[in-house]
């Protein structure tokens, strides 16, 4: 997989107290495999060849950024791939969930487990189950984080990156912002916005990182993971129309909007250099929407 050049593109400043915005479009990365999600898998790929296996098999929900890129990466580099998907009744409506369609299009066989027995995904006799059920495969997690996932996250900052103050991504398995802290220069601060509650993450994310100029940013999950709010929606919408840049509703979205309260708080301080990180996941758009359309919620715009 070739990816596209990243950038760091201008979003917004607070003049006032001149602190600069910009965000890095790792969006732009892949048209199929984008943001955290190269990152995560350019090892594991490496990894799985390697030692000569031919299937991945990974898990994941309805509108899951990593099915969809784990289904796309396998296809290009001539892996089988198995998605493990949390809950039964997706079953009978894969073609109308465009990740999953997606996903089967890209090759990708599904096998879908009840919500409680996705719960114990990583237990060994669940995982023995499969083996015997599917062969020998490589074995991504869920959301794709471990050390090879990190590794591969520790590239995407560069050197010109030096010149922030504050790194801010979103955080959902901790692998990004891992390696984003470890790669980060020692004046960086890194600030980690959590897409769900609970406090796993801390310790998620010591077990992968050495530093400890990094701190998590609780209160803007918007009631939990993949859960919206009018408001953030309006937000979306706004700022692509401000700034031309399409934020995913899971992720992104709601680390933009914290780091803009922190700004009208007085979080940072003045004459700051902000960078804003941008993981991708664009692709679950069109599932969302359906789901907010149904919600009678408004809908995400798109810039196509």
């Amino acid at each position: 997989m070739i990816p596209f050049q990243v950038q760091n593109q201008f979003a917004f400043l607070d003049k006032e107290r001149n602190i600069q915005v910009y965000i890095k479009r790792e969006d732009l990365i892949h048209p199929f495999v984008s943001g955290n999600k190269f990152r995560k898998l350019k090892y594991n790929l490496a990894e799985a060849k390697k030692r000569n296996f031919d299937t991945l098999l990974t898990f994941g929900g309805a509108f899951s950024n990593h099915i969809a890129a784990v289904a796309a990466t396998g296809k290009l580099e001539g892996f089988k791939t198995i998605g493990i998907i949390r809950g039964e009744e997706l079953a009978i409506e894969t073609n109308g969930n465009p990740t999953l369609k997606f996903a089967s299009e890209n090759g990708m066989q599904f096998e879908f487990v009840s919500r409680e027995q996705y719960r114990t995904k990583t237990a060994t006799d669940f995982l023995l189950h499969l083996k015997q059920k599917f062969g020998a495969f490589y074995l991504i997690p869920e959301g794709g984080t471990n050390e090879l996932a990190v590794k591969g996250c520790t590239e995407i900052l560069t050197e010109e990156d030096k010149a922030f103050d504050f790194i801010a991504c979103a955080v959902g398995t901790g692998g990004t912002i891992s390696g984003i802290i470890e790669s980060a220069s020692l004046h960086q601060q890194i600030l980690g916005f959590p897409a769900l509650k609970g406090e796993f993450l801390q310790n998620e994310i010591r077990n992968f990182v050495t530093k400890s100029n990094w701190h998590l940013i609780k209160g803007f999950e918007f009631g939990g993971y993949a859960k919206l709010t009018t408001e953030l929606i309006v937000f979306m919408n706004d700022f692509l129309a401000e700034t031309q840049v399409l934020l995913d509703p899971i992720y992104t979205a709601k680390m933009v909007f914290g780091v803009k309260s922190l700004i009208q708080d007085g979080f940072f301080p003045n004459d700051s250099k902000i960078l804003l990180i941008h993981t991708g996941g664009i692709q679950g758009i069109e599932g969302m929407n359906q789901f907010l359309e149904k919600k009678k919620l408004p809908k995400i715009n798109k810039n196509d």
